[in-house]
């Protein structure tokens, strides 16, 4: 079973890299423990925000802005919507790092945003109230992908290209030779010039086999949707958000066709393995607590809470990714720690990654998720 390139790991960053390589006619197998796309990784809960002015560096807006107009390439190749217009609304104090950065990404990329006081937000969007220090800065070409669907797009395509795909097919073995990789399941043994990792939680189990030891860190996030007055919250009028506040960073999406309202808090959580037992949703005080602390604060309505669910997020240290070749093995391209702000990129990642194994190299600036620094 040989093949020019195997992706372990068909999630987010998997499923993309594996629809570019085959798409460039290379021979690819995708393998993954689970079916993609699944509950057990970071890309499930239907919904996530694409922002542009990007509050964890300017550093990102390059990638978020080609990362946009390659979702409007899947949209356009594989006839569904995966991008929905909804503008996105960050907000916090006027003296939040993550603020300042989004201002200064807008400026230096001629971004179009619009900054407004908590009192001209309450008057454009009545379902939020904020302090009177607090600004937002509203990106109306923002929105929300389909996550999910994003990824069931980038499967078919990838298939239609000629690339295998095996799922639920967990991976014993990984053997790095200087031209080349085996690869061993419980069930089979295959062989490639060229390997990417994308394993999302799973990164330190797996790259421990290749004889890399990062720092990686599996947590456990909760998120949740709650009954909303669809007059005040629905997409068509209430944008995705990010706040920035005194109590920890949350973020949330409208009413989508009537979903609810949708709430996760972005900061905190539990250290997990992911082979071991999650609890889920509500068997800790605080996944419903923190919740409803925000809710009440900043959009005070009588929410209900329709249910609520687990991902994880898998971080560095300094919450930049990963996403560079191995120090030894230059055939290997590694994609990890995407630390709770990846799935909007997993479209330009996927081409990314195709390129360092097709040429080496990537006309993309990746220089911050080197993993030298590590």
């Amino acid at each position: 079973m040989h093949y020019d390139v195997i992706v372990i790991g068909a999630g987010s960053m998997g499923m993309s890299s594996g629809y570019y390589l085959s798409k460039k006619g290379q021979k690819v197998l995708l393998l993954d423990s689970f079916a993609p796309p699944h509950n057990k990784g970071s890309h499930h809960g239907e919904t996530r925000i694409i922002r542009h002015a990007y509050g964890e560096g300017r550093e990102y807006v390059s990638l978020a802005l080609k990362s946009q107009k390659l979702w409007g390439e899947l949209e356009r190749i594989s006839g569904q919507q995966l991008f929905l217009p909804t503008g996105v609304l960050n907000a916090g104090s006027q003296n939040s790092t993550f603020i300042k950065q989004v201002k200064a990404g807008s400026e230096e990329y001629g971004l179009p945003m619009k900054i407004l006081d908590c009192h001209e937000i309450h008057d454009r969007w009545p379902g939020i109230t904020l302090p009177e220090d607090y600004i937002g800065c509203y990106e109306s070409t923002s929105g929300v992908l389909k996550s999910e669907e994003c990824i069931k797009a980038y499967q078919q395509l990838a298939k239609a290209h000629g690339a295998d795909i095996i799922v639920n097919s967990e991976v014993r073995k990984i053997v790095a030779h200087s031209n080349g990789v085996t690869v061993i399941t419980d069930e089979q043994t295959f062989h490639s010039e060229s390997l990417v990792v994308a394993v999302g939680a799973w990164a330190p189990k797996i790259l421990a086999m290749l004889d890399l030891n990062l720092p990686l860190e599996p947590i456990r996030k909760t998120f949740a949707w709650f009954h909303a007055n669809e007059k005040l919250y629905n997409h068509n009028d209430f944008p995705a958000f990010t706040f920035d506040t005194s109590v920890g960073t949350y973020y949330g999406f409208p009413s989508i066709t009537g979903s609810g309202l949708k709430i996760g808090r972005h900061d905190g959580g539990q250290r997990i393995n992911p082979d071991g037992c999650i609890e889920g949703f509500g068997e800790l005080d605080e996944d419903e607590g923190d919740l409803m602390r925000f809710l009440g604060q900043y959009m005070p309505a009588d929410q209900k809470m329709k249910y609520g669910k687990t991902c994880i997020y898998t971080m560095t240290p300094d919450e930049h990714f990963i996403v560079d070749k191995h120090p030894y093995y230059p055939h290997i391209a590694i994609a990890a720690g995407f630390s709770g702000h990846g799935f909007k990129f997993s479209s330009v990642m996927g081409e990314i990654l195709s390129d360092l194994i097709i040429s080496g190299t990537t006309k993309e600036d990746i220089s911050l998720f080197s993993i030298n620094r590590f």
